[in-house]
């Protein structure tokens, strides 16, 4: 019997462990990183050392960062429906363990990154460490509503951290990637900040709902949908990609307009979720839009 209870606390730890490093999140921040990576290469030869470390030591920067935003944010999340759960606010693990935790996340991912890509890969994911656990979570969460516009910029870097990886710079294309996650993240946070907005308020965090209004918010979200379209036509205006990911780019767009619109004119947060939901589509399809454009160019030039 104390060996199945030893066994069950075991497994319990493990799960909260990779709770605190927000895995979802995690992913989509590798799948973008990969995308930089690939766009970055001209060819099918792709440097597979800087694309599995790279993306290794991305993804440790990024599960580090979630878990120091974690012992930040203890108090906070202990008052808010949505992260009440978590493995802080319940005392599944304490805060010493926890911040012990992401250092080790830091520093192998600094170990990997130096000795294994670029050195340049690993100052710019320091960077976005310290944007998104310290400037953003520690400050401007708590400062100003424009919390997630300031912030944006932590994550909207890892298609440049990718791009940095397998070229060892940074071009005007990485900056085209971050500036559509930059402009993708406002709409994205605020769809939900409108139906977690009582959340918010009881946490004492000045989201824009919070101390603007639905209504207001409901105008941004439509307000950065147009600009986001916009954005998103850039890499076919330098010429980065091709008529499919235009068609794409143009498609998406759209239907994330049709979303913010629906939200706009709807009362209260009735379509909020909905269109948070696809804010996530949106960002997913749009870089796989990208890749396969990318490989058709690829395919094309090969042939002629």
């Amino acid at each position: 019997m104390p060996g199945i209870l030893l066994e069950n606390h075991s497994r319990a730890s493990w799960r909260q462990y990779l709770e605190l490093c927000k895995p979802n999140v995690v992913l989509l921040i590798a799948f973008t990183a990969i995308v930089g990576m690939v766009l970055a290469t001209d060819t099918l030869a792709v440097n597979w050392i800087a694309v599995v470390f790279g993306t290794l030591g991305i993804g440790l920067g990024a599960a580090s960062g979630a878990a120091i935003n974690h012992v930040v944010d203890q108090k906070i999340d202990a008052v808010m429906d949505r992260t009440k759960n978590r493995p802080l606010p319940t005392g599944g693990l304490s805060s010493e363990s926890a911040l012990v935790f992401a250092l080790i996340l830091a520093v192998l991912s600094m170990v990997i990154l130096v000795s294994l890509v670029n050195v340049l890969t690993a100052v710019l994911t320091l960077l976005s460490m310290v944007g998104y656990a310290v400037i953003y979570t520690m400050y401007l969460k708590r400062a100003t509503p424009h919390n997630i516009v300031l912030g944006g910029a932590a994550g909207a870097a890892p298609p440049v951290l990718g791009w940095a990886a397998v070229t060892g710079e940074v071009t005007v294309e990485a900056m085209v990637l971050f500036l559509i996650i930059f402009i993708w993240t406002p709409p994205h946070i605020w769809a939900l900040a409108i139906k977690r907005r009582d959340d918010y308020a009881a946490a004492g965090l000045p989201m824009l709902p919070v101390t603007h209004g639905i209504e207001f918010t409901k105008q941004q979200v439509l307000l950065y949908t147009f600009m986001l379209l916009s954005v998103s036509l850039l890499p076919f205006t330098i010429h980065m990609s091709g008529l499919l990911y235009l068609f794409s780019a143009v498609l998406l767009g759209l239907g994330f307009i049709y979303h913010a619109f629906k939200l706009y004119r709807q009362a209260g947060d009735e379509h909020a979720m909905k269109t948070f939901g696809f804010s996530i589509v949106y960002l997913m399809a749009l870089f796989a839009a990208l890749l396969i454009d990318h490989f058709i160019a690829i395919g094309m030039s090969s042939v002629s």
